[in-house]
């Protein structure tokens, strides 16, 4: 039987949060992810790890002497990642979305993993990150990378996170087998401005012949979220800053669109001519051990 890291991170988040949304919603990937990965370790070890109920995901008798297992092979991975007496300081920039959506718990994971390395953070746009790291004001950054095309600058992907359609709930467009820009075209639609997302949005509507009938600009997700879920609009947002409930507690759903849209892609950045410091190269490890590619375990029982 052949077992991955990553299956057993998605295991252990729906043990630890007994929900595949909320797990879906740490991991910063899609709940049918978590819910692939469960299967596919159900089906290795030839046995039920979950009970599926309405309130959740409860764990068998299986699934809580598993657990125990999962823990113990994660946490000699996290020791084997350990730099002993990490004394250092790491200045850290990074952009609004990632701050406010995806690296807090990275960060308590860093924090837990490396207790004598300190990261003084700074939130900036884009523009002002480039020119901090040129100038060595910052040692590296988390930044959506897509607009990101400085040659002064390394990148490394972390996650890309996929853009959908958000809904009200009951909207019609949720009946339709495909839905198409085309379709979104007809629909009042609020555009998110902040991290540039209008600017990213406007060069896949332009791929196409149709334009969004934006009935407002903000650049608070809250704002888009709380909009879409009173049905005064729809608009496309990654998975990264999807959550299913507005802050009135009303639905929000989402439906994969037929036409192309570019994920939301998240990544490292640090100046080409910089020479790798110890801190850096922890975090940099980090989040490759983090969201690395599947790698087989054996022998599991």
């Amino acid at each position: 039987m052949a077992l991955t890291l990553r299956q057993l991170k998605y295991f252990v988040a729906t043990a630890e949060l007994g929900q595949i949304s909320q797990a879906a919603i740490q991991l910063t990937i899609s709940q049918s992810a978590v819910t692939n990965a469960i299967k596919e370790l159900e089906d290795s070890l030839g046995t039920q790890l979950f009970m599926r109920t309405a309130s959740g995901m409860t764990l068998t008798n299986t699934g809580r002497r598993f657990l125990n297992q999962a823990y113990t092979i994660l946490s000699s991975v996290d020791e084997a990642m350990r730099i002993p007496n990490l004394e250092s300081t790491l200045t850290l920039a990074a952009s609004y979305t990632v701050l406010g959506y995806f690296l807090p718990h990275h960060l308590q994971r860093l924090n837990t993993l490396y207790p004598q390395l300190t990261i003084q953070l700074h939130e900036l746009n884009r523009e002002s990150i480039e020119e901090g790291l040129i100038a060595d004001r910052y040692d590296m950054a988390v930044l959506l990378t897509s607009n990101v095309a400085n040659p002064e600058l390394i990148l490394e992907p972390v996650i890309h996170s996929v853009r959908r359609l958000w809904l009200c709930a009951q909207h019609p467009l949720l009946k339709r087998g495909n839905v198409t820009l085309a379709d979104v075209a007809a629909e009042p639609f609020i555009m998110l401005t902040v991290d540039e997302a209008a600017f990213t949005a406007s060069r896949y509507w332009n791929e196409t012949p149709y334009r969004p009938n934006v009935k407002l600009r903000t650049s608070s997700v809250e704002a888009v979220r709380s909009m879409v879920a009173n049905g005064s609009g729809v608009a496309i947002l990654s998975d990264m800053v999807y959550r299913p409930w507005s802050l009135e507690g009303k639905r929000i759903e989402t439906v994969q669109l037929r036409d192309p849209v570019p994920p939301m892609s998240v990544g490292l950045a640090w100046r080409r001519s910089a020479e790798l410091s110890p801190a850096m190269h922890a975090v940099r490890e980090y989040f490759r051990h983090t969201f690395m590619e599947p790698r087989a375990f054996t022998g599991i029982s």
